[in-house]
């Protein structure tokens, strides 16, 4: 990559996560179009697993500890008044802090200075927006952040905060249209005039298009996603003893894990799915294509939680677009700006059993032709998730800062 271009660091909450291979895709998209970056990570990864794809990331990984003593975040104090940073002005904020956030974003910030970092980009508006905000104040840098799902629709999400966050930012992205509406309406177009809508995109060389072949006696389901009230993974199976019930016959795949792992075990039990439904755990992302490979169909049955959390646009919905599986899935968030209602897919009512039940009965009926609907579905992807492109659309809000760099 050419040495003069400009270095952005991102910054993270952990690094690698399992679950957030949209993060690496957009690392790779990135460095592949010759920019330079530097990998903050504030959490320590906690799975043993990766993806294969992380070889092929070539920027550096910070690992930023916390202090585990007073007297080490005097320590990141010094080292960042060494390096140079005008912390002083910054004290207020840095106090009003929690003392892990302060000392993360001193180290942040003075690491960033050491790396000839230009810009610090964050994903979630949460903790890690949190620590490149203030890394960004104490090292003169602007900084903006990928809004996702969590981060914006848990109630535990403090209005007043992410207000500041996005008032601070030099830009922040948001990978749906209907987070841009929402957002909107929430703080108003002020606070939001510097929010743009960019998809999370796919590498579609990773995931060609495949014609389905005729599905055997056994319609084979797929769901992939944590297992999280979101997702709805409960729903589906209540729908799969139905679709059994009327004699059809299912076969379900269930790749993640979570924290509702016990309950949804123990509800296809009650169900009598045993033999019906299996579930996989977490699987690297190549096994995760395998699967897909071989359903007859992929449902993400995503619900609003009672948290008021809710998905935005599962990354697994779009690679099986991408690779021709049909689709089913719930009008919740921006989903319905991919799953065009008989056209690119089957949506269905977020949480409604009896319209889920009579998708998949359509899907297992024996008229039923995916050809269509997957061609317009993949063509649908290759149009508004390249991410290539897309890459590029961040590279073009980033650039904004130098350009008004050197005319200042």
């Amino acid at each position: 990559m050419p040495s003069e271009a400009p270095v952005t660091g991102y910054v993270l909450k952990m690094y690698p996560r399992f679950s957030e291979t949209f993060v690496v895709t957009e690392i790779l998209a990135r460095e592949a179009a010759g920019e330079r970056l530097v990998i903050f990570s504030l959490r320590p990864p906690t799975d043993p697993r990766f993806h294969a794809e992380l070889a092929r990331v070539q920027a550096p990984v910070i690992h930023v500890e916390r202090p585990t003593r007073p007297l080490a975040t005097w320590e990141v104090l010094r080292t960042a008044l060494d390096a140079g940073l005008d912390v002083a002005p910054h004290l207020h904020e840095l106090a009003a802090a929690s003392p892990d956030d302060a000392a993360q974003a001193l180290t942040v910030a003075t690491q960033a200075r050491r790396h000839g970092v230009r810009h610090l980009h964050a994903h979630f508006g949460s903790m890690s927006t949190t620590i490149a905000r203030l890394a960004a104040q104490v090292a003169g840098l602007p900084y903006s952040f990928t809004a996702h799902a969590k981060d914006i629709f848990h109630e535990d999400v403090d209005d007043q905060d992410l207000r500041r966050k996005l008032a601070d930012a030099h830009h922040v992205v948001t990978v749906s249209d209907f987070n841009l509406r929402h957002l909107t309406r929430r703080f108003g177009p002020v606070v939001t005039q510097r929010l743009h809508r960019v998809y999370n995109g796919l590498d579609l060389q990773r995931f060609p298009y495949r014609p389905r072949a005729p599905r055997g006696a056994v319609l084979r389901i797929a769901a992939v996603g944590r297992l999280v009230e979101k997702k709805g993974f409960e729903l589906l199976l209540r729908a799969v003893a139905r679709l059994g019930e009327s004699g059809t016959a299912v076969h379900v795949d269930v790749v993640g894990g979570g924290p509702l792992e016990t309950t949804i075990a123990t509800l296809r039990d009650e169900l009598g799915l045993g033999d019906v439904v299996t579930m996989h755990g977490p699987l690297p992302q190549d096994d995760v294509s395998a699967v897909l490979a071989a359903a007859d169909v992929f449902v993400a049955p995503c619900v609003v939680g009672a948290d008021g959390n809710a998905d935005g646009l599962p990354t697994v919905l779009l690679e099986a677009m991408a690779t021709g599986v049909p689709c089913v899935a719930s009008d919740v968030t921006g989903i319905p700006e991919v799953i065009l209602d008989g056209e690119t897919g089957l949506l269905t009512r977020t949480g409604d059993l009896e319209h889920l039940v009579q998708a998949l009965g359509l899907v297992a009926s024996a008229g039923f032709d995916p050809a269509p609907m997957t061609a317009a579905a993949r063509a649908l992807v290759e149009r508004e998730f390249d991410a290539e492109r897309l890459a590029r659309d961040l590279a073009s809000l980033e650039r904004a800062t130098e350009l008004a760099r050197g005319a200042a």
